[in-house]
């Protein structure tokens, strides 16, 4: 895989914003009488208004704030053959997964549960409309496709959280490998709808690979008896996966992917530990063209795992918080993006120049992972957006 230029861009962001007052009303139903036509209204207002606060404030690789989703990873997989909503069932649940221990420890109990019952196959695209959208919407402004990307979720997004052989209904599927390579055709169906829409720029949302990184969840790991392969062999099998789910990308189809850490108001849904268990595999045998990583707290660990990404990717350093309203020191934030480069080089035997010709910044995450949080206030987000910038744009002043 030869090393793409352009995506990504020097400065991004992560996909979600927050949502104003207007569309949360609209969304939330304020009386019996919704219109669901007035509500597209808004959310089309709404979603031509933040993109175009994107592109005052410098940015390329555009997205709709993913403002007709509820939560990050959208209907994607409601949208399938083969799922449907269940009884919620806590004794199907590896309830030592971060996510899932998070929310139970919180008191939340789900009404129901998303679950493979059948054969998965691809019906529909619910992200199609939500791109075709944003393609119109920059076609008004003479700005091309590529300047748009879109967010779409995990691929074991319904399979982790699930014990061993409980990801698919009695019967459905005979082994993760089948339920493994039903889902890849899913995967690879849609991103073909997508690409003959015209989209070049994809990131894939994944909390489910930092919790490899996860102290606590490898022990609930071991001392899970129910689980009949080691961590690390889960963690293998998913890189096999992934890699399928992509396999017929063409080659100047984009592809990254956010390894997220959680990012709910509470910050309870956190992964917390370094790279390093994961990131030979990760970075070496994943075939993607660039990693969005978190790096705006010690949870993430230090720069050292980054000597193994290789030559031909690319990575977006997440060194400033959607968590906290004080924005960042740029100086400071310009010194770890340096720091980053150095242990890049060192593994490449690169100078740190050539090695920040592969780097950029961004948020360590969206700024809104479900659509009422509310951390920062909306100036406050545009206010760290433009930091972003800015650290890109002092970084790499003499880039084109």
């Amino acid at each position: 895989m030869s090393l793409k230029r352009s995506p990504p861009f020097r400065a991004e962001h992560l996909g979600s914003l927050l949502r104003t007052q207007e569309l949360l009303d609209a969304r939330d139903g304020k009386s019996t009488d919704r219109d669901e036509a007035q509500v597209k209204a808004v959310e089309d207002k709404s979603i031509q208004d933040i993109v175009d606060i994107q592109l005052a404030a410098g940015f390329h690789g555009v997205t709709d704030g993913e403002y007709r989703r509820n939560l990050f990873w959208g209907t994607f997989f409601d949208g399938l053959e083969g799922f449907e909503e269940v009884p919620f069932d806590r004794e199907i649940l590896r309830t030592y997964m971060p996510n899932v221990s998070a929310l139970l420890q919180a008191g939340w109990v789900p009404g129901g549960s998303l679950l493979c019952t059948g054969k998965i196959k691809h019906s529909k695209s619910t992200h199609l409309d939500e791109f075709n959208f944003l393609k119109n919407h920059l076609a008004s402004k003479n700005l091309p496709t590529n300047e748009i990307k879109l967010t779409i979720p995990s691929p074991a997004s319904y399979h982790q959280r699930y014990k061993d052989g409980k990801a698919y209904a009695e019967g459905v599927y005979d082994s993760d490998q089948a339920y493994f390579a039903d889902l890849a055709k899913v995967y690879q169906e849609e991103l073909k709808l997508l690409y003959d829409a015209g989209l070049r720029n994809v990131q894939i949302d994944d909390p489910t690979l930092s919790y490899f990184c996860s102290k606590e969840m490898l022990k609930g790991w071991d001392e899970d008896s129910s689980n009949k392969k080691t961590a690390e062999e889960l963690f293998e099998s998913y890189i096999t996966f992934y890699n399928d789910c992509f396999s017929q990308v063409p080659s100047d189809m984009h592809i990254g992917i956010h390894i997220c850490r959680g990012n709910f108001t509470d910050d309870r849904l956190v992964s917390a530990g370094g790279y390093e268990k994961i990131a030979v595999r990760l970075f070496q045998d994943l075939k993607v063209d660039t990693f969005y990583l978190e790096f705006d707290t010690e949870r993430a660990g230090g720069f050292e795992p980054l000597k193994h990404l290789p030559k031909n990717k690319n990575l977006i350093l997440g060194v400033v918080s959607t968590k906290t309203t004080q924005p960042e020191d740029v100086e400071a934030m310009k010194q770890r993006v340096h720091a980053a480069a150095k242990f890049i080089a060192e593994g490449n035997d690169q100078t740190v120049e050539e090695a920040l010709k592969r780097l950029g910044v961004s948020p360590q995450c969206g700024f809104a992972s479900h659509s009422h949080e509310n951390r920062l206030s909306r100036d406050q987000m545009v206010a760290k957006l433009k930091l972003v910038r800015q650290v890109a744009d002092e970084i790499w002043t003499a880039e084109p």
